[in-house]
């Protein structure tokens, strides 16, 4: 066979194979076969032009040319067809059946922390409180230094808080508000302030590195202990409920003097202790007590005019009694049961 017919031949079995092309990755390997430019069946045909007479040559360079453009024309053409059919059945195959009944939304509702700080907020504006807010990146004057907290306090240890520099680091608690609030108000002073704080603690049943808080601080003329008293005793009482047992122990917190952590009876075994409370009857849900006077003369208020008190305590652990969630662990671990009500 001469190379015309040769030429002849690989037109009609490339027109005849992409005939019968129904998908895109044929259609490359059709290409590849007859146009190929290291293996293709023209290609191979011209590298035999060298032994072609002078007059040959632009005759089989002519009828080569018909055959590429001819080929690569019937490509595009198929490469259309293919293209607009699989288009045709991607669409079929994800049509939307529009007689179908609608789905009604699934309705979600408020993690149980959300739940818990809304309310605490609610009950506190409602005392009369104003609601109050601060940086998460606190500095270590803010966090420790204006708190009243002595130099070679261990709460201070790089160990135990996370330092971003050294004189800024993740807040360890919400009471670093205080004194922000102080310098920027006049007695009387009563307002309420959350957050999330950050601490390098073990995780445990009731411990978590990372947890929220709210602080409350009143600050005025003859402030007394019995008022925090009552207060937080009105708080919980409304939270919990009017036979809710709490009680104060002495304690020590550089910002205030004199101190006390407060407890509740433990909302898993009642008070017959079991592992949550440590088998003592009681969870420890915060620490409260009259802000210290080196507090309020370093915001230029006179401790023998005015007085005040403070406590903080820790939203997770309210949510933990509120809702029974025996873990902490359990509130930061994106469980959407806590927001579908499963």
């Amino acid at each position: 066979m001469d190379i015309l017919s040769q030429l002849s031949q690989i037109e009609a079995d490339a027109l005849r194979r992409l005939a019968a092309v129904e998908r895109r990755e044929e259609l490359d390997a059709v290409r590849v076969e007859f146009l190929g430019r290291k293996e293709g069946r023209l290609t191979a045909v011209l590298r035999g032009m060298g032994g072609l007479s002078a007059e040959e040559r632009p005759l089989v360079g002519k009828r080569a040319n018909e055959v590429r453009e001819r080929v690569e024309a019937a490509l595009e053409a198929r490469r259309a067809l293919v293209e607009a059919a699989e288009e045709a059945r991607t669409l079929e195959a994800e049509r939307l059946d529009v007689t179908l009944p609608g789905r009604a939304p699934r309705i979600g509702r408020k993690h149980p922390l959300s739940r818990v700080l809304d309310e605490v907020l609610s009950i506190f504006t409602g005392l009369g409180f104003d609601v109050f807010d601060g940086p998460e990146v606190e500095t270590f004057t803010y966090n420790f230094a204006a708190l009243n907290y002595p130099e070679d306090h261990p709460a201070m240890d790089e160990q135990d808080s996370f330092y971003l520099t050294d004189d800024t680091l993740l807040r360890t608690h919400t009471t670093a508000i205080q004194v922000r609030i102080l310098q920027e108000r006049t007695p009387p002073v009563r307002c309420i302030y959350y957050g999330r704080v950050h601490r390098r603690e073990q995780v445990d049943l009731r411990h978590s590195h990372t947890f929220h808080q709210v602080d409350g601080l009143l600050v005025g003329e003859g402030v007394t202990f019995a008022d925090l008293k009552g207060t937080l005793d009105a708080f919980f009482k409304e939270l919990f409920g009017p036979t809710t047992a709490m009680r104060f122990r002495a304690d020590f917190f550089p910002f205030t003097e004199p101190s006390a952590d407060f407890s509740f009876t433990c909302f898993q075994c009642h008070g017959s202790g079991c592992r949550l409370c440590s088998n003592s009857g009681w969870i420890e849900f915060g620490g409260s007590g009259m802000v210290h006077p080196n507090i309020l003369r370093g915001v230029g208020l006179d401790p023998e005019k005015y007085t005040g008190w403070a406590f903080g305590f820790g939203v997770d652990r309210v949510a933990m009694f509120r809702y029974g969630i025996p873990y902490i662990r359990l509130l930061m671990e994106n469980d959407m049961r806590f927001l579908t009500g499963v």
